[in-house]
This record gives structure tokens, sequence and C-alpha cells, in this order.
């Protein structure tokens, strides 16, 4: 079918509008390349530069704590192998580390070792500057506190004893079973059994504590009046009689 002259126009025109469109287009993009073009390919460049290194940047902290860790077993090797003067040297440059949690083991060690030697008050300072400083993990500052205060337990007052460790002797937290043997022992001192037997109580109940403490506590529970397998047998009996009589009806 033949088109008209009408149909015919529109179509050239409509040709001629894409061309002039495309032309346009083409400009804007030369336009935009030949002004920004160098900005463009610049910030391109950056970007790439800047995450090859951050790439090689990881790459060399991985490097370094990898090596910091073999340095770190190589020290506690040491030591294991009763090359003590050689293991300290190694252990010592750790104090300065910038990871916080070598820092902290390195204290704690050397405090350990310090104590083992006989030089308590040194011992006693290092758990407390452990303790006391904010840039370590909470929980190597815990456990120094709970050194320091075992180490000084018998020329602290018992009350300070019981201050100290109160935001640490209580169910549910990590330390629970160290600090509040600590803080039981203390008011036993101060002739408060009716207060150190149940937290002795609770410390042989709480799930996840070393057996040896469990044991102690419940000994120590027991002296005091207070019999942790009844306790634990109560529950489960009236636990079993309402199953029972859920069962029965």
């Amino acid at each position: 079918m033949a088109l008209t002259p009408t149909e015919k126009r529109a179509g050239s025109d409509e040709a001629f509008l894409r061309e002039v469109d495309d032309a346009v287009r083409a400009s804007d993009l030369t336009h935009i390349w030949t002004r920004y073009g160098r900005w463009l390919l610049a910030a391109v460049v950056a970007g790439l530069l800047a995450f090859g290194g951050w790439i090689v940047y990881h790459n060399v902290q991985q490097a370094a704590a990898d090596k910091q860790s073999e340095q770190f077993v190589d020290a506690m090797d040491k030591l294991r192998a009763g090359q003590a003067k050689e293991g300290r040297v190694k252990l010592a440059k750790f104090f300065t580390a910038e990871q916080p949690g070598y820092r902290a083991m390195a204290f704690m060690v050397e405090a350990n070792l310090l104590g083992e030697d006989g030089k308590t008050k040194d011992a006693i300072a290092m758990y407390a500057k452990v303790a006391k400083d904010s840039s370590l993990p909470q929980t190597f500052r815990d456990m120094a506190l709970i050194r320091q205060t075992s180490a000084e337990f018998d020329t602290l007052a018992p009350q300070a004893v019981v201050d100290r460790l109160k935001p640490l002797a209580t169910p549910g937290h990590p330390w629970f079973g160290s600090a509040g043997e600590l803080t039981a022992l203390a008011y036993m001192k101060m002739g408060k059994d009716n207060i150190a037997g149940p937290i002795f109580a609770k410390i042989a109940k709480q799930e996840g504590m070393p057996p040896s403490l469990q044991s102690r506590s419940q000994q120590m529970a027991g002296a005091l009046g207070i019999d942790t397998v009844q306790v634990d047998e109560k529950p489960n009996a009236t636990k079993a009689t309402d199953t029972a009589a859920t069962q029965g009806e």
C-alpha cells in the first residue's frame, strides 16, 4: 500500500529529529568529556589507588598480626621450657604493643611470674595497673582486679574486698565464681556467715563453673548450714510431683 505525501513527510521528520537528537547527545557527551574528562579519570584512578592501598594495608596488618602472634607464642614456649630470662625479655616487648590484647596478656603473665618469684608487691602493682587501664579489654581488667584482690586479701579490710568486687560478684557475671568466693570469704571474716553461705550456694549451683570451685563452694555452703544438694532436690521433687499430678488428670 503506497504512503501518502503526508505520511512520507511525517516519517522524514521523525528520522530527522532522531538524527538531531543523536547529534545533540553526542555533542553533550563530547562537551562533558572535554570539560570534566580529566577530573573523572582522576577520580577513577584515585579510587583504584585507594582500594589497592587498602588491600596492601590489610595484608601488611595481617602479616604483622601473624608475626606478633608467633613472637608471643615463642615467648611463652621459652617460659614453659624453663628459659625464664630469655622468655621474659621477649615478653617485655609486648608491654608497649599496639594490640591491647597482647599488651594485657604480657602484663598478666609477668605479674604471675613476679608472684612466683615472691615479689608480691610488684605483682600487686602490675595487677592494679592492668585493672585501671581503660585501654585494655574489660575481661583482662576484671581478671587483674580479682588477682590483685586475692594477693592482697590478708592485708585488706574485709569490707574493702566486698566493695571492690561488688560489680563482679553477681550471679551470671563471667567472673562471679572467683569474685563471689573472695566476697563470701570476706563476709566470713566479718562474722556474717548468714550472707556468705548463700553466696557459696549460688556458686555451687551456677552452671559452667570449674568443678573444683563448685565442689569447694558446696562444701563451704554445707559448713555454713546450707545443703545445696537438698536445695536442688526440692525443686526437682516439686517438678516431678506436678508432672505426676498432670498425668493423673
